[in-house]
């Protein structure tokens, strides 16, 4: 069983189906991807490089921005993205 969930050819993040070690190298599709530090089950992966303010997504869904750089590897979680669901300071800004 591949430990990464993919959905949508545009979803930037994978949720892991099984907790992910530094280093542990993964398949997603045609890439191999290796992770830059601990990933704890149903948490999501990078599973490209995301530049700050860009979209995050997940199952072909805009989920948040970016507010730093992500790199290919690296958990992604709160200290990394900002909501865009439910702001109304935001809509439309996504």
């Amino acid at each position: 069983m591949n430990p990464i969930l993919k959905i949508h050819e545009k979803d930037n993040v994978g949720t892991c189906l099984k907790s992910i070690c530094t280093n542990e190298t993964f398949q997603v599709g045609d890439l191999s991807i290796t992770a830059k530090e601990n990933i704890p089950q149903y948490h999501k992966v990078a599973l490209a490089d995301i530049p700050v303010h860009s979209s995050i997504i997940k199952y072909g869904q805009v989920i948040g921005l970016s507010t730093q750089p992500i790199y290919q590897g690296e958990y992604v979680h709160i200290h990394n993205i900002e909501s865009t669901r439910g702001r109304g300071d935001k809509k439309g800004d996504y």
